[in-house]
């Protein structure tokens, strides 16, 4: 990976930078102009402005750092303890025409403490999985392989990663297959099984929950996988006070044809050759308020975006965390699914 990789021009959109954040994968550029280094932009001042409303066509210079941190060349002696004191994840070095040389990254130390999320996960794994059939005509959605080990298997070891040890799953198709599986397992967190009688959907078999979580819980589905800092979502949740808190990814999607809008008059008022559409979408993990599963209507089928929809209206506070495209894998569909091999693969 070259230093280019790493800068980008202040003209450039907040789209290019999502992408170009993704492609780096360290959360942080360095935005240069004529005048060599001016900002810094992490993914964090990116949330910001979204979560602010701010327009998602937004230039970076309305958004990036003005005021980065960085050394120059002579004082570049100065970085490691630098970098340390200031609590950045990468220090950028100058030369005396201000363009910058070098880019110096913390290194994480190699015995760390384990963090700890002291918060339950349930899993929703009871689905037909009918839009992954004929993998689901044999195994239930949650034991599909991605790699040497199930789908449900690869999101709680994200969990574990990130300091979970209390699980939940809630089971229907073939609940037993799944059991068995994770009976073998030699695991160093608590799992639980939930069985659901009928089929109750994302939000409906929360209800078989009451009197066993009564506090702030993680939901994910079983086709999922979210790769962010898990206790900084759980931490903006709180930090909100939402009831809700719903992780919405970016979307990006090509239009491959050229798009026309059409005034009143019946006349051409603007023409886009293969336009680029961007939006957030749920990518079906949130964080819960406990008090949610206690006013879950018993043996009612229902998914969890229906019960958000109905405590939005009634004005509860509903928030959205968002993350990049890179950051969320689905394997809700075949081509999909292939896409998280490749992925988790390549990781590996």
């Amino acid at each position: 990976m070259d230093i280019k990789d790493f800068l980008i021009n202040e003209n450039c959109s907040m789209i290019e930078a999502m992408a170009q954040l993704d492609r780096v994968a360290k959360k942080v550029l360095f935005v240069v102009s004529k005048q060599g280094l001016v900002a810094a932009l992490t993914d964090g001042d990116i949330r910001r402005w979204i979560l602010k409303k701010g327009s998602l066509e937004a230039k970076i210079s309305e958004i990036a750092n003005y005021q980065p941190k960085y050394l120059t060349t002579k004082e570049k002696f100065r970085a490691k303890n630098y970098i340390k004191t200031q609590s950045i994840e990468a220090l950028p070095i100058v030369n005396s025409k201000n363009r910058v040389v070098e880019i110096i990254f913390s290194h994480h130390e190699v015995i760390k403490t384990r963090k700890s999320i002291d918060v339950p996960v349930v899993i929703m794994a009871g689905g037909l999985g009918s839009r992954l059939y004929p993998y689901t005509k044999i195994l239930p959605k949650p034991l599909i392989p991605i790699g040497e080990i199930p789908i449900a298997e690869h999101i709680i070891n994200r969990f574990v990663d990130n300091g979970c040890n209390e699980f939940y799953l809630i089971l229907n198709h073939k609940k037993n297959m799944i059991k068995a599986y994770f009976n073998e397992l030699d695991k160093d967190y608590f799992l639980n099984y939930v069985d659901e009688e009928i089929p109750l959907g994302t939000g409906g078999g929360l209800a078989l929950l009451k009197g066993k979580i009564s506090k702030t819980f993680i939901l994910s589905n079983c086709d999922i996988l979210i790769d962010e800092d898990y206790q900084k979502i759980l931490s903006f949740h709180q930090k909100q006070e939402n009831l809700i808190t719903m992780v919405c990814s970016m979307k990006r999607i090509r239009i491959p044809y050229g798009v026309v809008e059409i005034g009143k008059d019946g006349n051409i008022e603007a023409m886009k050759e293969k336009p680029e559409i961007s939006f957030f979408v749920n990518t079906g993990m949130y964080v819960v308020d406990g008090r949610v599963i206690a006013e879950i209507e018993t043996d009612k089928e229902q998914g969890f975006p229906d019960i958000i929809e109905t405590y939005r209206l009634q004005g509860k506070k509903i928030g959205v965390f968002p993350i990049s495209e890179q950051a969320w894998l689905d394997m809700g569909e075949l081509d999909e699914l292939e896409i998280m091999r490749n992925r988790l693969e390549s990781d590996e």
